[in-house]
């Protein structure tokens, strides 16, 4: 009874609150389906995929309409995703463009990428005829680059953080809105999972101030004068907090706090692990399903690279078709549908077929250009990281194809994987890429 007590006086104590700041800041909001207190409009979300519920409600109150939901943001909002626009986030920005994101920076980034892939193959290869489980291969493959671009593979704090936002990402990924619906059990849910979640970022927070410390040391040990040092992302954070200087673009007007440089590394990790993580398992499922597209990818790819033995970035431009795949996936499985407008059942002729030659001599392209497919996003919130994703996308996905062909585990149920999509931090597959590998090429070293 005192609980049912102090939550009507709550309630009744939020609504005049947003009362008095109506009355004293009036403010004209887009239309939108009516608001419950405290929970907002996270009710509308029940019984599908939100992404799924948002297309039907934007049919009915318009393409820009109001919605109240929970959040739950790190560091006060200061990454480059969710800080507001002004000076800081344009300084933020230049960072991202002109140093940690810039095509020197990815290009010096080639040899990680190439490595990882490699060492994925090799992983593969070592289980010859024993079913895979390349979703899980794929998340670390993904992790490990990110990882390596961030702050070295020499860190001896890699793993505790990799634990954290790992279980960062399990947290967001298992958070149900069906499970906190009805009533208090609601509060309960978000409660629990924000306590959960301020815990186990406190983890993550931790690994990363050593990390920083650690970089910091290593810095002050280097030797002036023995030519220009590979820098990784937290090397380049550091080099800027401590000039207070973009290169190409002069001084950082706002001063570049720890907690502005985890925010950075956290939006990087977020970006880019699971976009390049989850397209690489839509682009796997899908070709599986679709054998004729399988085998025309695989024929390129081995076609381009018939006298290397392996795979490298040097001829990746050339594989059109497989570049046509990658678009098609964009398309279809975008990795975070909710934090952009996409309006693809009026552009596109069947827009749920798996059709990649609808990119083939195309000059259609996601970098922001054509709205009708803005998978990144477009305008000033672009995502900075478009490169450094494809790039971690490419290679992978090209060494796939190239060393093995891939089958369906014996006694499989069902002629196709399921491609039913699962809700979390990106929209995966919901059922795990469980596949034999069949040896084409062997990797160098086997």
């Amino acid at each position: 009874m005192e609980l049912l007590v102090f939550i009507s006086v709550f309630i009744l104590f939020c609504l005049t609150i947003v009362k008095i700041a109506r009355k004293s800041r009036p403010v004209k909001l887009p239309p939108g389906p009516r608001q419950l207190p405290i929970i907002g409009n996270m009710h509308q979300l029940i019984g599908s995929l939100p992404h799924r519920i948002l297309s039907d409600l934007a049919k009915k109150y318009g393409h820009l309409m109001h919605l109240q939901l929970a959040n739950v943001l790190f560091y006060n909002s200061t990454d480059i995703a969710f800080s507001p626009y002004g000076d800081y986030w344009r300084q933020l920005r230049k960072i991202c463009t002109l140093e940690l994101l810039s095509s020197r920076q990815i290009q010096m980034f080639r040899s990680i990428r190439e490595e990882e892939a490699s060492n994925m193959i090799r992983s593969i290869s070592s289980q010859e005829g024993l079913a895979v489980n390349l979703s899980t291969m794929i998340s670390s493959l993904a992790f490990s680059i990110v990882a390596q671009a961030a702050y070295g593979k020499r860190s001896k704090y890699h793993n505790e953080f990799m634990s954290a936002i790992k279980d960062v990402t399990k947290l967001m990924g298992g958070f149900s809105i069906v499970d906190m619906y009805p009533s208090i059990k609601i509060l309960e849910k978000i409660t629990g999972m924000r306590h959960k979640l301020q815990r186990t970022h406190k983890r993550a927070d931790k690994a990363l101030e050593n990390i920083l410390n650690e970089h910091r040391v290593k810095r002050a040990e280097s030797k002036p004068g023995n030519g220009e040092a590979k820098e990784d992302l937290v090397d380049v954070l550091l080099r800027i907090q401590q000039s207070g200087r973009i290169q190409q673009s002069g001084e950082f007007s706002a001063p570049l706090t720890d907690n502005n440089i985890k925010a950075v590394i956290f939006d990087v990790f977020s970006g880019g692990s699971e976009s390049s993580a989850t397209t690489l398992m839509w682009s796997v499922a899908e070709m599986i399903n679709n054998p004729e597209v399988l085998k025309r990818a695989q024929d390129e790819v081995r076609e381009i690279y018939a006298d290397r033995g392996n795979i490298d970035e040097s001829r990746i431009h050339k594989l059109k078709y497989l570049q046509a795949v990658i678009k098609e996936v964009f398309q279809l499985h975008p990795a975070a549908p909710l934090l952009v407008p996409r309006e693809y059942p009026k552009r596109w002729i069947e827009p749920e077929k798996f059709y990649p030659e609808r990119f083939l001599d195309s000059e259609i392209d996601f970098r922001g250009q054509n709205f009708s497919y803005i998978p990144f996003g477009a305008g000033r919130r672009i995502c900075p990281g478009i490169s450094f994703t494809l790039t971690s996308i490419q290679v992978p996905l090209a060494q796939l194809l190239y060393h093995f062909d891939w089958k369906l585990p014996a006694g499989f149920e069902q002629e196709q994987l399921d491609i039913t999509e699962t809700f979390g931090l990106a929209v995966r597959p919901k059922q795990d890429l469980v596949l034999i590998p069949m040896p084409y090429f062997r990797p160098p070293s086997m």
